[in-house]
């Protein structure tokens, strides 16, 4: 009889597994999404769809005499920490380059660029000067000494930052890798934003005189580089919050690895060889990826440049990242020489606190890296044997089910989705009424006698939020004062969001080795821009999808000299409109030889001196030669008369 009913629960379990097994994919991206309009700072958009969410931190970084206005609260507090923000931003940006095609299948490829530009933008502020990086606005210890909603908070709102006296190599790593990846996905759309983004994180090479605009934002990584040290020990409030235990070696190999990836020059390869073994690419061989350690993701990045054919004389020292990058996926697969423990249920089990923020950074290597193998023909060598890349990407679908809902428990680790997730979330905007249903002031004591020590439900739901998840055992406790478990973060969810497009829509045979090409979003329209009383001539910002102005490259012809081609580029500007174009101004990145025919300035390039207008429907030309694909070149600002 025991024999018969252990069946038949065997049986059941099994079916209830089988029948959990296929998750509403698209709805846990949206979901997931979602959950950062939810950690916004600062004046919230009219397009805000996180509705019980106000205004909040309006005044950061008015005491420091800057503009800190805007970006995300980390997890469920209100401090504005940098490095784990810039670590979100670069993995949200990394799963828009990889996956922004199957974002857009399903929708959701605007609002993914919207949450990417919401901290961006933040970024460019905390970086005003050339050698100066906000890090953190307010405090750890007194905020937590508070519960309060963000709209309310009296705390202090100190802003920390690093400079050439007080350094913070990991900090501007981190933070230069993040900009140089958001500027990839905005390459297409919004050249010009893109452009900004990749001046304040690239290397100074051969600077202009120190007063001007050009040479103040060519900075973040040489700040990295040339000032060495680690942030936590400048901004030493910082100290028990998010200390960079790793130290800096890892982010200035992996802002290197973004930079390459963005502009493709060869400096950066060369510094990621001549580096590798100093800052630890090759002899760090590791079984986690988070905000604090990236060596697997540089890993990653290498192996991808690697299967490329972009190794070159750099080919040996590539090979020996990738092998490090096999020993990762070996050691999450259970294939390797020092595997990650698991749970008796299947998941990936680092730490008790917030262990799902490993879950998700180790499911998308995972899966990206599986990509790059599938799309190259081979398998991971481990030590227990080869791994197909549909192995590494199975089991990186079977720990996102685990966080769904496929688990001993039944719970999702996703707020908001699924019958059954956290009720009592670690979360001060969660757990208090809407400043939008009751603007009565929480004051920073009574939040806890009055919300945080509640036994219900969060009255606002935080929908697509990961929180902490459960112990080693499959063990989870519902509780707000659970804060190793029901406390969420930004840098849970960054990972997810090119890892649930994929699930969602598959890869459909793309090749993740081509080049980025995604699909223009349907983005929502930006608040329009009080108009000005008195008239001005039309003028245009970026040339865009709208611009009146067509550019034209050509290659008119090449050479071969010690061993490169190089080739001549005619540029051809046609201005498509009615009426004359005057002040035109261009953006010239990617180039890495002279330029004739334009006048260079400060911000660009202007027109010569004696070429004050361009008429309607006539075109100017101008030159430039060197050894790589086409410039990129467009319009930054004109006027029409």
């Amino acid at each position: 009889m025991g024999r018969t009913l252990f069946l038949v629960y065997l049986i059941l379990f099994v079916a209830g597994i089988v029948e959990s097994a296929s998750h509403d994919y698209a709805k846990a991206l949206s979901k997931s999404i979602l959950f950062f309009e939810a950690q916004r700072s600062g004046y919230l958009p009219s397009n805000q769809r996180i509705t019980w969410r106000g205004n909040s931190g309006l005044l950061d970084g008015k005491a420091n005499g800057v503009d800190l206005v805007g970006g995300y609260y980390d997890a469920g507090d209100n401090v504005k920490f940098g490095l784990p923000m810039a670590f979100t931003i670069t993995m949200m940006s990394w799963g828009i380059v990889e996956y922004g095609k199957q974002m857009a299948a399903s929708g959701e490829l605007s609002h993914a660029m919207e949450a990417v530009k919401w901290g961006t933008d933040y970024l460019i502020k905390a970086h005003p000067e050339p050698y100066v990086l906000y890090g953190e606005v307010g405090d750890g210890n007194t905020d937590h000494y508070c519960w309060q909603r963000p709209e309310d908070m009296t705390t202090d709102r100190q802003a920390y930052r690093i400079d050439a006296d007080h350094p913070g190599s990991d900090l501007a790593g981190e933070t230069a890798a993040a900009m140089a990846a958001s500027s990839i996905v905005f390459r297409h759309f919004d050249p010009a934003y893109s452009n900004q983004l990749l001046t304040h994180a690239k290397q100074v090479r051969n600077p202009k005189p120190s007063g001007s605009i050009f040479f103040s934002r060519l900075m973040l990584f040489d700040f990295a580089d040339k000032y060495r040290g680690k942030y936590d020990s400048s901004i030493t409030v910082v100290g028990k919050y998010y200390r960079s235990v790793s130290g800096y070696g890892d982010e200035l190999l992996w802002a290197a690895a973004w930079l390459y990836y963005a502009t493709e020059e060869p400096y950066y390869l060369d510094y990621l060889r001549d580096n590798s073994g100093p800052l630890g690419g090759t002899g760090w061989a590791m079984s986690e990826f988070g905000w604090d350690v990236k060596y697997a993701g540089v890993q990653v990045l290498v192996s991808k440049f690697l299967l490329q054919g972009k190794g070159g004389h750099n080919r040996q020292v590539f090979e020996k990242y990738m092998q490090n990058a096999d020993f990762f996926m070996c050691s999450c697969i259970g294939k390797g020489s020092r595997n990650v423990q698991r749970s008796p249920g299947g998941l990936l089990f680092r730490q008790r606190w917030n262990n799902l923020q490993f879950v998700t950074s180790a499911s998308f290597l995972l899966t990206v890296f599986s990509d790059y193998l599938q799309s190259s023909g081979q398998n991971v060598q481990c030590s227990s044997g080869s791994a197909a890349p549909s192995e590494l990407f199975n089991f990186a679908k079977s720990q996102v089910d685990y966080i769904l809902g496929d688990n001993p428990r039944g719970t999702s680790y996703m707020v908001g989705y699924g019958s059954t997730y956290p009720q009592q979330v670690h979360h001060r905007a969660s757990s208090i009424v809407s400043i939008k249903v009751n603007d009565n002031f929480v004051s920073c004591r009574g939040g806890y006698a009055t919300w945080f020590n509640r036994k219900a439900s969060d009255p606002n739901l935080l929908d697509g939020a990961i929180v902490g998840g459960p112990d080693a055992n499959d063990n989870f406790a519902d509780e707000r004062n659970n804060y190793e478990q029901t406390e969420p973060t930004t840098y849970n969810n960054a990972p997810l969001l090119g890892l649930l497009a994929r699930l969602h829509v598959g890869n459909a045979g793309l090749n993740q080795l081509l080049p980025v090409a995604l699909p223009k979003p349907n983005a929502p329209k930006s608040p329009a821009l009080k108009p000005n009383p008195r008239p001005q001539p039309s003028r245009a910002p970026v040339a865009g999808a709208f611009s009146p102005f067509t550019v034209k490259q050509t290659a008119t012809t090449s050479w071969i000299e010690r061993g490169r081609t190089y080739y001549r580029y005619s540029v051809v500007v046609i201005n498509n409109s009615a009426k004359t174009a005057k002040d035109l101004k261009f953006n010239v990145s990617n180039l890495y030889g002279p330029l004739w025919g334009l006048n260079q300035a400060d911000n660009g390039y202007n027109l010569p001196s004696w070429f004050t207008s361009l008429p309607a429907g006539k075109s100017l030309e101008f030159v430039y030669i060197h050894s790589g694909s086409p410039a990129n070149i467009w319009v930054t600002s004109y006027t029409l008369v």
